[in-house]
């Protein structure tokens, strides 16, 4: 599966906003995998952040 939507789907399991240590851990992927995914997402504008460092689906 691309790693895009193995986010996507982990973030919307979650009941909360999750940090991209807690959705690598969940995943069981790389953090740094992660964080770059969760860039491209941001700029798709598939995901936003309640708050710092959180991440949640739209």
């Amino acid at each position: 599966m691309e790693t895009k939507t193995i986010v996507l789907e982990t973030l919307r399991k979650a009941d909360k906003p999750l940090k991209s240590g807690e959705i690598a851990e969940m995943a069981q992927i790389d953090k740094k995998l992660v964080d770059k995914t969760i860039k491209t997402l941001m700029v798709e504008d598939l995901i936003h952040s309640p708050k710092r460092c959180f991440y949640t689906p739209k």
